[in-house]
């Protein structure tokens, strides 16, 4: 985020060096999150484009054996949604008759995070710390065998983060059965742990003996918490932790504490779902559907175990949206925990990016907070984008092309429409002009103070002008740059702190007003990429300067520092529509 305010011409060479060498995105997030309590009613348009090239692209032959589920839901209630049952399927075992939202997927490794919200849900109730180690749950498992693991450095946290440093898999990754095909010498197998849950020959379920046997004689890619990698082995120990904190099977912690908790118990499950309500990809060879469909993962559950439907998923999707930073002290579910690569990070244990948006001009980022899943047959993917309130369902059997395909489809179309319809919604309550008039005998009659407010796709809220007691103050916000540093033209972006001088009612939103770049200055490769945050720059006597707080309901902006109201005299309405959603017109491009 390109942040930094400067309201003197003495604070350039602190506050504004950094940015001028920055080609950083606007600052985001940029609004308050709607609540979309109209629906989806105002993107429409773009939902039935996406419904259409969702169809058109499954007219491909080569996804004849593929159905899909997509789901749109907000923090209150599912937006949209749309399915596709596969034309060709197994005669003798066809699952389903047709796809809807109440059908089972195998959602593979989404499962991580409801093994991850159990997690937090022991913090929370006390029974366990997220950084405490490992083996303090585990008994024996720093002792065992011969493997060099540093257990006593690996704490829950790390494991839920991806940080352990510990390998993927605890063996079902072993292709010692296939030896010759990979050009493999023999070795002496008398010494080596079974093979269980096997990728490419399934043998067996794995028992939590078989967790902790294999996985204590192997060694650590990494020192823990030095580089993120992806590791199935860390919920699976996670998954054995859940059951020692609480006395409690797995699978019956899952279902009472978040499957019928959270109102999805009619659509998750952790036992094999009937072929009625099953989407069964078509088969190989003489497999009649992909094995991995009815096989019980044992004590690999908590890494991949559980069935759900796109229903269920867009339940478990609006309780995050409304939980995610208060499941536990100390914890924002949906922030980052460690790099991965470029702008994708490892969060617990959500895969996040930023996205840009694809708007003509706009220089900001959407973070998606993402968790994928992937067993024979199936591909599955969760999105959240907490800066719009919206949550993504997206599952699929068959071809796992077909994922990537919906994914980009998807997403793409959707931001862009989005924040069209949020920005027209802030145009109305925002823009305009404020001034101040004197209401009763106390006030001071002539007072020449006044404000402008104007939005656009590409710059956000912004100030425009800003008159305080006859005083040009923009003079100060926009001040020239010093002669040593390079030309740089800015403008005044309104944030929102998402704060409320009246929590209770949830009136009075608090936003602060920084000085921003218009363009990012190419000179300072080097530092092209540093960016930074610093809302809170100058006071004047115990009030933020750069403060201003929205009162919707009288139309009225309080500026602290400046000890006074103004009252919107034209521009929008500046009356909450509930989610604000304005008429979308789907001629309009971006």
């Amino acid at each position: 985020m390109r942040v930094v305010s400067s309201a003197l011409p003495a604070l350039w060479p602190l506050l504004l060096i950094p940015t001028a060498q920055a080609g950083c995105p606007e600052p985001s997030p940029a609004f308050p999150v709607p609540s979309w309590s109209t629906g989806a009613k105002d993107f429409k348009y773009a939902l039935r484009s996406i419904e259409a090239q969702l169809a058109n692209l499954v007219e491909d032959p080569k996804f004849n054996t593929s159905s899909y589920s997509v789901g749109l839901t907000s923090g209150a209630e599912t937006l949209w949604s749309t399915h596709h049952t596969a034309p060709v399927r197994n005669e003798s075992r066809p699952g389903a008759a047709k796809v809807d939202g109440d059908s089972y997927y195998r959602i593979a490794s989404i499962t991580k995070t409801f093994t991850t919200l159990a997690i937090l849900q022991q913090a929370k109730a006390g029974n366990l710390s997220l950084d405490d180690p490992v083996d303090k749950y585990i008994p024996g498992l720093a002792s065992k065998h011969s493997g060099s693991i540093p257990w006593k450095d690996i704490t829950i946290r790390i494991l839920a983060s991806q940080l352990s440093g510990i390998p993927r898999e605890i063996g079902q990754s072993d292709v010692r059965q296939n030896k010759e095909g990979w050009g493999l010498p023999s070795v002496d197998e008398t010494s080596l742990p079974t093979i269980c849950g096997g990728f490419e020959s399934f043998t067996r379920s794995c028992t939590r003996e078989d967790v902790v046997d294999n996985i204590t004689d192997q060694e650590p890619l990494f020192a823990p918490n030095f580089k993120s990698t992806y590791s199935n082995v860390n919920f699976e120990l996670l998954g054995l932790v859940i059951e020692n904190v609480t006395g409690i099977n797995y699978d019956d912690y899952i279902t009472a504490n978040i499957f019928e908790a959270v109102g999805m118990q009619h659509g998750a499950t952790l036992d094999t779902p009937d072929d009625s309500r099953a989407v069964l990809p078509l088969g190989t060879g003489e497999s009649p559907v992909y094995p991995y469909w009815d096989l019980d993962l044992g004590a690999l559950k908590p890494t991949g175990g559980i069935y759900a439907s796109s229903s269920a998923m867009s339940e478990y999707l609006r309780y995050i949206l409304t939980h995610y930073n208060a499941l536990t002290t100390g914890v924002n579910w949906l922030l980052p925990q460690s790099f991965a690569a470029a702008k994708t990070y490892y969060g617990m244990p959500w895969e996040i990016f930023r996205h840009p948006i694809p708007t003509k001009g706009n220089k900001r980022e959407v973070t998606v907070v993402t968790k994928g899943g992937s067993l024979p047959g199936y591909s599955t993917l969760i999105a959240l984008l907490p800066e719009y309130g919206l949550g993504l369902t997206m599952l699929t059997a068959g071809s796992p092309r077909l994922l990537i395909e919906i994914a980009e489809t998807v997403i793409d179309a959707l931001i862009p429409a989005v924040e069209r319809t949020i920005w027209y919604d802030i145009d109305e309550k925002y823009t305009g002009t404020y001034k101040y008039q004197a209401r009763n005998a106390d006030d001071q009659p002539n007072l020449n103070t006044s404000l402008t407010l104007s939005t656009s796709l590409q710059t956000g809220l912004k100030l425009t002008s800003f008159i305080s007691n006859s005083t040009d103050v923009m003079a100060k916000l926009l001040p020239p740059p010093p002669k040593d540093m390079p030309a740089l033209t800015t403008h005044v972006q309104l944030v929102p702190t998402l704060l409320f001088k009246n929590e209770t009612s949830q009136q009075g939103e608090k936003w602060r007003f920084i000085t921003v770049p218009d363009e990012p200055n190419e000179k300072f490769s080097v530092l092209g990429e540093y960016c930074f945050t610093d809302d809170d720059v100058l006071s004047y006597a115990g009030r933020p300067l750069n403060e201003i707080i929205f009162w919707h309901e009288t139309g009225e902006v309080e500026l602290p520092a400046w000890r006074v109201t103004l009252t919107k005299v034209d521009g929008g309405s500046g009356s909450s529509r509930g989610a604000g959603l304005a008429v979308q017109d789907p001629r309009l491009d971006l």
